[in-house]
């Protein structure tokens, strides 16, 4: 089987969408073809389109001790004030130098660098010109971000950009990491500055992001979405704090909550997190295993009922209205018939 990867953002919950993807490969001999995520869900996408297997994914997840993702610069080792001047100075906490360190060593041990070396033969078309397509957000221009085509934007070379940095870009929690900084010139020509943080901030479950126009898809695109335990409660909002989170929560997810409602969870593999947080560095082997198991399981009830001849005939339920085609300048990409 065939099939396109989508895969939601949620930081240490990313193991569980390690487990579903290890059922998906071992039981049911799913081959990926274009694959995306945001956030965590771009370090699995950037792994598997790199040309790892789950289950070496799993091993790299299980063994990463994930408090070095918090690495401090020389501020924010002055306890609580030095975090708060890093937040002044510096819009954020953590370096995020780690994270994209660590993920180009692993990319490189398999031969990818640059976006170029993900570049699918004979394909012309932005959306599936590589195999991998990762999202962020700049907030300099209220954009949302597909990866790397959409860094031509900043004049750089799509070929040319690296993989490991996209992925820093993506997983950029705001105020918890630094913004990552793109030096450009703006319409006028003038030297410009862009912060690009998260792609959660946008769309954390890009599931729409293969979906052609007016065209039956050559193969399925399976979505892997990350459920927490209040999913479908009403947030309580009582004081000031509860307010901008719940504004945050709302830009995150609103947007990816409609279509998946018009999916009807039709393609979307929902992987409970039993309570596990997004920054939950110090989570404990056993944890790490509820969130494997959690996403093998989710996978294996997903495949038991899906059948591709019935996702062809409710494809046309999956198509974005066209003006918000026109809105992501996708309108005039069509897929290929392949």
């Amino acid at each position: 089987m065939k099939a396109d990867a989508v895969f939601e953002g949620g930081g240490v919950k990313g193991i569980g969408l390690v487990g579903a993807i290890y059922y998906a490969e071992t039981e049911k001999n799913v081959e990926w073809m274009n694959i995306a995520g945001t956030s965590a869900g771009a370090i699995v996408a950037s792994l598997l389109a790199a040309g790892y297997k789950a289950g070496e994914i799993k091993d790299i997840m299980f063994d990463l001790d994930f408090n070095r993702l918090k690495d401090e610069g020389t501020l924010d080792r002055f306890s609580v004030p030095g975090k708060i001047l890093s937040i002044l100075l510096e819009n954020g906490i953590y370096e995020g130098k780690f994270i994209e360190d660590f993920m180009a060593g692993l990319l490189a041990k398999k031969g990818v660098n640059t976006f170029k070396d993900l570049l699918i033969p004979g394909e012309d078309n932005p959306r599936y010109k590589y195999k991998l397509n990762v999202i962020a957000s700049d907030i300099s221009r209220g954009k949302l971000l597909i990866l790397p085509n959409d860094i031509k934007d900043y004049g750089i070379d799509p070929d040319q950009f690296s993989v490991a940095r996209a992925v820093r870009m993506s997983m950029s929690i705001p105020i918890f990491y630094e913004p990552v900084k793109i030096e450009t010139r703006n319409m006028e020509g003038m030297p410009d500055k862009c912060y690009i943080v998260d792609g959660g901030l946008l769309s954390n479950y890009p599931v729409w992001l293969f979906d052609s126009v007016g065209e039956k898809p050559a193969w399925p695109t399976i979505g892997f979405r990350l459920i927490e335990p209040d999913y479908g409660i009403p947030r309580k909002i009582t004081n000031p704090l509860n307010f901008i989170l719940a504004i945050v929560s709302t830009l995150q997810e609103a947007h990816d909550e409609r279509h998946i409602q018009d999916l009807n969870f039709k393609r979307t593999i929902a992987i409970k997190t039993h309570g596990v947080k997004t920054t939950e560095f110090d989570i404990t082997p056993e944890r790490r295993n509820l969130l494997f198991q959690s996403g093998f399981a989710a996978a294996k009830k997903f495949f038991s009922s899906f059948n591709k001849q019935e996702y062809d005939l409710i494809h046309p339920n999956f198509l974005r209205p066209q003006a918000f085609l026109n809105s992501l300048r996708l309108n005039n990409v069509t897929r290929h018939n392949r």
